[in-house]
């Protein structure tokens, strides 16, 4: 039987700054690889479409901000005129179904390589330092040592995101969220297992955040703050960016991005499993974040149904991102709300760059319920 939506706390109502969420179900940035030489395709007009909803919220896979930025095949920019124009069409659909969109700004730093032709005229990958993923001499040729980036050239790169969030409104999309974790280039300053700078940008804790908030602070005086997110993985260790006090990294950058009065802040599930480091304390570690943020939270990683309900009734979060559950399930809202049967993922088919097979051929409810 259907529960009713009041009891549903995944279902209820959210307002975030000037929008009204209908439900708590967030569309998280998902890396498909189907923009083909990094131009957002027709086929993404489907995809996203699908998985739209009257007040839904969805944030667009991770999005370059120049050409320097590149780190895997087909994904998709918003540095260039044609990037921009090909992502109008998507975002219309997106509005034409009443969704809420926000475009993921990225830059990879040093997750890339020169042999695939990801940067531009053979160069390095820039990086915070020139602390490459790979050991020395490991024969692992997926990622190039990187080029440290100079004192000078900081503010070139904070340009490059000012520019993709503009870019981003002309495309005609509600916001961006800054992508500040998962160990790309804003993550890369902020862990002291990987930033070694001695100048402004290196050191103390206060000065490996401040690329970071440089950015916000470009971004939103050119876009608004109502209209800005940012992506954080503090406690994580993705791409071999790790922090030796997360704890106090995640509650620094939480004070800090409240002086500007941002949107959201969108937080990765730590997710420990040690006997020392509980769901319990993890959980823990998310409210204290929460609690210091200003603004609208939101969680990711690995939650079902149950934990989504668990982590807003409980005042953990506000909102739930679901990835490889929403991939899988275009009408995944419905579906929670009406506690109905999940399709499965198959991870084989994420990155394929077929438009079709994994992407949008998923079933809905509606779809199983007209060819059964």
């Amino acid at each position: 039987m259907e529960e009713q939506t009041a009891d549903i706390p995944l279902m209820m109502p959210y307002r975030m700054g000037k929008h009204h969420l209908s439900h708590r179900v967030v569309l998280a940035p998902l890396t498909r690889q189907r923009s083909y030489g990094n131009i957002p395709q027709p086929h993404a007009i489907l995809y996203y479409s699908q998985r739209a909803s009257k007040g839904g919220f969805l944030i667009a896979e991770a999005t370059g901000v120049s050409n320097t930025a590149q780190g895997y095949r087909d994904t998709p920019g918003i540095w260039t005129n044609e990037q921009v124009e090909a992502w109008k069409p998507i975002v219309d659909a997106v509005h034409g179904k009443g969704g809420i969109f926000f475009c993921q700004i990225w830059h990879v730093g040093r997750v890339s390589n020169t042999i695939s032709g990801y940067q531009p005229n053979g160069q390095a990958p820039v990086s915070c330092s020139d602390k490459p993923i790979n050991p020395p001499g490991d024969g692992n040729t997926r990622f190039s040592p990187p080029r440290r980036l100079r004192t000078d050239e900081v503010p070139g790169i904070v340009n490059d995101f000012r520019l993709a969030a503009r870019n981003a409104m002309d495309a005609g999309f509600d916001g961006v969220e800054i992508h500040g974790a998962h160990g790309y280039l804003i993550d890369q300053f902020m862990k002291d297992s990987v930033n070694d700078r001695t100048d402004q940008y290196g050191g103390s804790m206060e000065n490996r955040c401040r690329f970071a908030l440089e950015i916000v602070e470009a971004v939103v005086s050119e876009i608004g703050a109502d209209k800005v997110g940012i992506r954080l993985s503090p406690f994580a260790s993705y791409n071999k960016a790790a922090d030796s006090d997360p704890k106090a990294l995640g509650l620094h950058m939480a004070e800090s991005l409240n002086k500007y009065g941002i949107a959201y802040c969108h937080v990765i599930h730590p997710r420990m499993g040690t006997a020392e480091e509980t769901t319990e304390y993890s959980d823990n570690l998310l409210l204290l974040m929460k609690t210091t943020f200003l603004g609208t939270f939101i969680v990711a990683n690995g939650y079902s149904r149950e934990d989504g309900n668990r982590a807003i009734s409980e005042n953990r979060t506000d909102l739930v991102a679901y990835g490889r559950w929403f991939l899988s399930n275009p009408d995944l809202p419905q579906r929670f709300k009406m506690d109905a049967r999940l399709n499965e993922y198959n991870s084989e088919t994420f990155y394929l760059p077929d438009p079709v097979v994994g992407y949008t051929d998923y079933p809905s409810l509606e779809d199983a319920t007209n060819t059964s």
